[in-house]
């Protein structure tokens, strides 16, 4: 199969969505241009601040989203079980599951003054169930933090050219903010100043990589990132949350115009096998390629975002189509590429090539296998060794957006739940809450992450069948059609809860206790929200 056909289909099939399905989405929400946004109801200078330019808000959403998943779980699943039940879940799942689950976590937090999904689920579904809710996601969130820390610290040291394009974007980011915020510096211009510093930055730190001592080196990245992070997440979100999103997703978009440009010139044939095998290494296609593909086709963690961050900055809801619906799609174009450049960008029957596709997975370095695919794809352009270093800096400017975001978004849960339900004070201090999630964050970086790490995949789905179900409830009460959201509720409730009860198994069997309890305990909870939402819906 043509390589270049099948991305052609792919975003064929986003932009027919967008049109059309992201239209009537806004009818079944009820956007409403005149509505003021809870951005300039509770505007306080810190976490609600009307963004400037819808295109500014879409970048830091966008940035945040992305992350690792969308790129890493397309490249995973694959080689797992072939390249076109990958393609059909990214593209379908983007459409009528993510884009739906991202853009409806987005209105109804803004119908309900920008709280979090956790605090709403209060409301539509039970204030015992808020509390379960909310503690589930506090934990979760805790591990990306310290996940993504621990990850970002090992990018570092195994690509330190990276270092210094990643590092300066914070300090260009912070130049954008004042620019534009304080003294009034049109967008346009300001963004073209941090761009080509960035650019020169970039070839800086390609000649000048920064190296610490590996007897340390992991130890402080790790001190460096939460410290970062720590900042970053109580400084006012337009002063640089907001900036250095919107100034990362510029380089993604240029790595995926470069990427599809590449596929336009060389257009490589599919050397993946487009079935390989219903069972793999990482269990049966349904449910765990489903699982494992996560943000590249729906994600919990992104209504975390729309609810946690987003829903604070929008500045008009007629843009929430463009943000909630239209990135998810936008993602799935990125998965695709993700997808292509290891299908076709490497090899599949030439075990004794450098760029063997199954021999690279094996040795689980998935970043390094895209990056090497990416490459390829982008030789004619760049020559493969730019490309695959470009790889390896975009995964890591989003690994970083994500991780800054996540650290701020736990604060706002602490501060909703430690702080408004069980009415510690103290946890309504941002400066205090965030201390207290970063001490936690790094105890696991520094070694435990690894233990409860394989069941983040599905708990993440988890949250993602919670967020549609809350929705679907929301619009059901106020006699709206919540089939949309219902129905997709239902299929993720089943594929996490079946994929958590295969990996109970597999953890019980291979004497891993913890994380088999730790699945279990998941499945029940699950189970607990399913038995709620009934109970509201009867009562109601």
């Amino acid at each position: 199969m043509n390589s270049l056909l099948v991305a052609g289909i792919g975003i064929f099939l986003f932009l027919i969505a967008y049109v059309f399905y992201g239209r009537y989405l806004e009818k079944l929400w009820e956007v409403n241009p005149d509505e003021k946004t809870p951005a300039y109801k509770k505007e306080d200078g810190v976490d609600y601040v009307p963004v400037k330019h819808w295109s500014i808000l879409f970048g830091h959403h966008f940035g945040s989203i992305a992350g690792a998943g969308p790129i890493l779980g397309p490249v995973i699943a694959a080689v797992c079980w072939g390249w076109c039940p990958t393609f059909l879940w990214i593209v379908f799942g983007s459409i009528l599951l993510g884009g739906v689950h991202d853009f409806s976590s987005l209105m109804v937090s803004i119908r309900n003054e920008g709280k979090s999904i956790g605090d709403i689920s209060s409301s539509v579904i039970s204030k015992r169930g808020k509390i379960f809710f909310s503690i589930f996601l506090w934990f979760t969130l805790i591990l990306v933090v310290a996940v993504f820390a621990a990850v970002t610290a090992t990018t570092f040291i195994e690509e330190p050219k990276i270092v210094i394009p990643t590092f300066s974007l914070l300090i260009i980011a912070i130049f954008f903010g004042v620019a534009v915020y304080k003294f009034n510096l049109p967008q346009i211009h300001a963004t073209l100043i941090s761009l080509i510093l960035y650019v020169l930055l970039f070839f800086l730190g390609s000649r000048y990589p920064v190296v610490i001592s590996p007897a340390y080196a992991t130890k402080a990245w790790i001190v460096i990132l939460l410290l970062y992070s720590l900042i970053a997440s109580v400084l006012p979100v337009n002063l640089l949350l907001q900036p250095r999103d919107y100034l990362s997703s510029f380089l993604l978009f240029f790595g995926l115009l470069f990427g599809y440009l590449g596929l336009v010139i060389t257009h490589p044939q599919i050397h993946t096998p487009n079935f390989v095998s219903y069972s793999s290494s990482n269990g049966p296609l349904w449910p765990m390629m489903f699982v494992i593909i996560a943000c590249g086709a729906i994600s919990g963690f992104h209504s975390l975002v729309s609810s946690g961050t987003t829903s604070k900055q929008i500045n008009n809801e007629k843009y929430a189509k463009n943000i909630g619906y239209g990135a998810m799609l936008v993602e799935g174009v990125l998965s695709i590429l993700a997808l292509i450049c290891v299908t076709a960008g490497l090899y599949w029957n030439e075990p004794n090539s450098l760029l063997n596709y199954p021999s690279l997975m094996k040795g689980g370095n998935w970043i390094g296998t895209f990056a090497l695919g990416y490459g390829q794809v982008t030789s004619p352009i760049f020559g493969s060794t730019f490309g695959t270093m470009l790889a390896i800096v975009i995964i890591n400017s989003f690994v970083l957006t994500t991780l800054d975001t996540a650290t701020r978004i736990t604060r706002y849960i602490s501060e909703e739940l430690f702080g408004d339900t069980f009415k510690i004070n103290i946890f309504k201090n941002r400066y205090f809450a965030t201390i207290f999630i970063i001490i936690i964050a790094g105890y696991l970086a520094f070694g435990s992450w690894q233990k409860i790490w394989p069941v983040f995949g599905a708990s993440n789905q988890l949250v993602a069948a919670v967020v549609l179900l809350i929705c679907a409830l929301y619009l059901s009460e106020r006699g709206k059609n919540s089939k949309v959201l219902f129905y997709p509720s239902i299929f993720m409730f089943l594929t996490t809860i079946v994929a958590l009860i295969i990996q109970a198994k597999d953890f019980y069997l291979n004497q891993k206790l913890l994380l088999g309890n730790i699945a279990s305990i998941i499945v029940l909870l699950a189970l607990f929200f399913i038995v709620e939402s009934i109970r509201k819906k009867r009562n109601h």
